[in-house]
Formats: C-alpha cells, sequence, structure tokens
C-alpha cells in the first residue's frame, strides 16, 4: 500500500503509517493537511492516509476535523503514538561541537528544558522536524543538531547524541488511518466516528448526549463547529467507544430521531499506543 501523510520522510506521520500499516507500506508525501485528503480522495498516489488529529498537550487539530468532514472519506482505524524527540548530529559531533538547532517550533518548544541547559546554542525555527534532520545530512553541518524522531536518524544515518529531550513524557498524538471507499468494519470493532447537528432548540444537544449516556456508550471526544452558513448554528465530532457492533447499532437507532444529518465516518478497533 501506499499511504498519503503530512511531511517529509522520516516524520512522525511515517512512524504511525508504519506501525499502523505495516513497515512495508511505501509514504507518499504531502506538504499539508488539504493535499493529503485530496490524494487520498482522488487515489492520487495513495491508497490510503495518516492524519493527525488530536495531541494531549497540544490539543484538537481543529482544521482537520473540517477537512474530514468535508471530504467524504471514512475513518478505518487510529493509532496513539507517544512523541519521542531526540538530538541528532552529523556522525561524530558532540553537544560541545553543536552552535545550532534545527526543528519545528512545537518540537524546540517541547524540548525547552533541555535546550535552556546550553544558552549558547542557537534555535533555528524550520517547517518539519524530519526535514531538519535532511537538511542537517544533506548539508553535512558539522555544527548544527536537529530535533526528529527516532526514524529521522535511521534514514538520515545521523547520530543521536540526546535521547528523549522532551519535557513533557506523556506527549501523544492520535492518528487517523483514513480511506476513499472504507472498510467493513472487524469484528472486534468497539469504536466510531460519527458528525450530527441538532435543532437550534433549548436542550437538544443534552437529550442526544443523555441517550448515549442511558445506552452504556463511552463518548471519549465530542467537538463542536459552527455551521458557517448558519449563525449560531453547530455540528458536531463525536467518537463512541462501545462493547459490540450491536451495542452501536441500537445506541445509533435511539439516538438517529434526536439529530439531523448524522454520519457515521468509520466503525473500527480502538488504537493502540506505540512509543
Amino acid at each position: 500500500m501506499r499511504i498519503a501523510i503530512q511531511g517529509f520522510e522520516g516524520c512522525f506521520h511515517q512512524i504511525a503509517a508504519r506501525n499502523y500499516f505495516g513497515k512495508q507500506a511505501e509514504i507518499e508525501a504531502c506538504a499539508s493537511f488539504p493535499e493529503l485528503v485530496r490524494k487520498v480522495k482522488n487515489a492520487e498516489n495513495a491508497d490510503a492516509g495518516m492524519m493527525a488529529i488530536e495531541n494531549s498537550i497540544a490539543g484538537s487539530i481543529l482544521p482537520n476535523y473540517s477537512l474530514l468532514k468535508n471530504s467524504g472519506l471514512h475513518v478505518i482505524g487510529e493509532i496513539y503514538l507517544q512523541i519521542n524527540q531526540q538530538l541528532m548530529v552529523m556522525p561524530g559531533q558532540s553537544i560541545e561541537d553543536i552552535k545550532e538547532v534545527h526543528s519545528h517550533p512545537m518540537a524546540l518548544l517541547q524540548c525547552m528544558d533541555f535546550l535552556a541547559k546550553y544558552p549558547q546554542i542557537k534555535l533555528v525555527e524550520t517547517e518539519d522536524t524530519a526535514l531538519s534532520a535532511k537538511h542537517v545530512r544533506q548539508k553535512k553541518l558539522k555544527t548544527t543538531a536537529a530535533i526528529a524522531g527516532d526514524l529521522a536518524a535511521e534514514i538520515y544515518e545521523l547520530d543521536i547524541i540526546a535521547r528523549n529531550i522532551h519535557t513533557a513524557k506523556n506527549n501523544y498524538t492520535r492518528f487517523l488511518a483514513i480511506s476513499k471507499n472504507g472498510v467493513q468494519p472487524p469484528a472486534d470493532a468497539n469504536k466510531s466516528s460519527v458528525y450530527f447537528q441538532t435543532s437550534n432548540e433549548s436542550g437538544s444537544l443534552a437529550k442526544v448526549l443523555t441517550r448515549i449516556a442511558a445506552e452504556g456508550i463511552n463518548l471519549s471526544k465530542i467537538q463542536s463547529f459552527p455551521i458557517p452558513a448558519k449563525e449560531w448554528h453547530y455540528y458536531f465530532h463525536a467518537d463512541m467507544e462501545f462493547e459490540s457492533l450491536d451495542h452501536f447499532q441500537q445506541a445509533l437507532k435511539k439516538i438517529t430521531p434526536l439529530t439531523e444529518h448524522l454520519t457515521v465516518l468509520g466503525i473500527y478497533k480502538k488504537g493502540n499506543t506505540h512509543t
């Protein structure tokens, strides 16, 4: 399979794709999330996609929810990836040789406690963690380090001189596996992502949530979004966890009369956590 990802070879999206689809999966690198969605939707060198949707520290990636809703694509699975940041250099270099550290602004921010120990080192913001590692290798920058994941060090043959330098050790990103045609839900499916609207009447959303709770469904995520054409009207993205497919289907029947434009994006197995 060829999997569309946002970012460059060696990025965390690729790590997530390899963990979910297997190491044999080929990568179609995309410069942006809209490009990723377009390539999956139009089958442009991509059989499926892997897209970050939320982070345990930074929160939801709101534009990606809207992209997903408007794309008509299906969610076929998910994976949770621990974001471990490594300091990497050209072989033979040490921390004393380093004058600059290059990486994405978020990665630099995540590693600030470590970097503060070396005030003499200049921090340089770039567009991507893996791209920073690539530039160190291609330009043979002997006084420059990059912050990226293990895969980038492996691909670009860089030495990791400091491991797990991020301050918060509980930093996880949730990625969704998406496809154009969807797949048959597995027999052990226990999670679903849906979109729905409610009427603008008082208590309409509360009725839906009450019914979900009454059916024993765990609402692990709910995110509201304004409807551009209607002032003060909203649609909702909801992730629901359940015991069995029959359990979910029964709950769906109960909430459908209380909602408008309910769409099931996918039914899948709750994702595992990878480091």
